[in-house]
């Protein structure tokens, strides 16, 4: 939801009562309307498809709050390029098919006015305060400056949330750590269990949920990516959560997980679609939108 800063704050109250309104309206994991659809499209053009869905979403904003609609936001970052933090996967990792999917479908199974488009954001106070929501793909990848570490931890602090996502294994996870710290040197990443709120505040779910990328599922038919080294924290999905001084999430880490594919690959195999874009990323996607704008 595109926020406006109010002294200090992000203004979330037009926010909340959207998506408290949601809470009523969302879709069973079975329904999501339209069901599988195609292949991704290139960044710099839109499918038929697409083109009507962004023409709905438009129709659907109220000119009178045009300012207060669910905006996805994705981070640009510089990555570690070092192979064992992610290959070739960066911060557009999944874009801009993801972002696109993503969007829709909060605005097809919920009663969000959502915003079209992509929304790429540099880590600069200009860009961040427009934005209550930020998206961080290839987490493991994460390379920040000590400016930069700033001005996130300035905006967190100050209202902002971060989903950080697509990142597996020890060396990863560690590396992303070591990125955390300099945005909190004296905070300590919380690691939740299933029965905090987020895992059941729309959908309810009775594990965590883990998507693998698509490829995986694919080729191996397996939850989770191999290949990295999982030593310590093994296979299993871990989210962990950063909290201010009054308990608010500011952040939230999916380690062990890649979201993005399963928005962006939700029409490459129906399969995947099913066991994993329905019950998991898309619901849980409605979770975390809901969870961080109504507290």
């Amino acid at each position: 939801m595109k926020g406006r800063l109010a002294g200090s704050k992000f203004k979330y109250v037009a926010a909340s009562v959207v998506i408290l309104t949601a809470l009523l309206l969302c879709e069973a994991y079975a329904q999501f309307r339209g069901g599988w659809r195609g292949r991704a499209s290139q960044l710099d053009m839109l499918t038929p498809e697409e083109a009507r869905e962004n023409e709905l979403m438009e129709k659907a904003i109220d000119p009178a709050f045009k300012e207060d609609v669910f905006t996805f936001a994705r981070l640009i970052f510089d990555p570690d390029r070092r192979y064992q933090f992610g290959g070739g996967r960066i911060w557009d990792d999944d874009s801009p098919q993801a972002d696109r999917n993503a969007i829709f479908r909060l605005y097809e199974n919920t009663s969000l006015e959502v915003r079209p488009g992509l929304h790429f954001i540099n880590i600069t106070p200009d860009d961040l305060d427009k934005y209550p929501f930020v998206y961080v793909a290839a987490g493991g990848r994460l390379l920040l400056s000590d400016e930069q570490a700033e001005c996130l931890r300035h905006y967190m602090l100050n209202g902002g949330f971060v989903m950080v996502d697509d990142f597996w294994g020890d060396d990863q996870w560690q590396h992303f750590y070591e990125q955390l710290k300099l945005i909190f040197p004296n905070r300590e990443p919380v690691e939740l269990t299933l029965d905090h709120q987020i895992f059941h505040i729309v959908f309810s779910f009775k594990k965590l949920p883990q998507i693998p990328s698509v490829g995986t599922f694919v080729n191996y038919r397996v939850p989770y990516d191999p290949g990295w080294p999982f030593d310590e924290k093994g296979h299993d999905p871990h989210y962990y959560a950063v909290y201010d001084d009054k308990n608010r999430m500011m952040m939230l880490i999916c380690h062990n997980n890649h979201y993005g594919d399963g928005w962006e690959h939700e029409g490459d195999d129906q399969g995947y679609f099913d066991t994993f874009s329905v019950p998991m990323a898309y619901p849980m996607l409605i979770n975390i939108v809901t969870y961080v704008m109504s507290h």
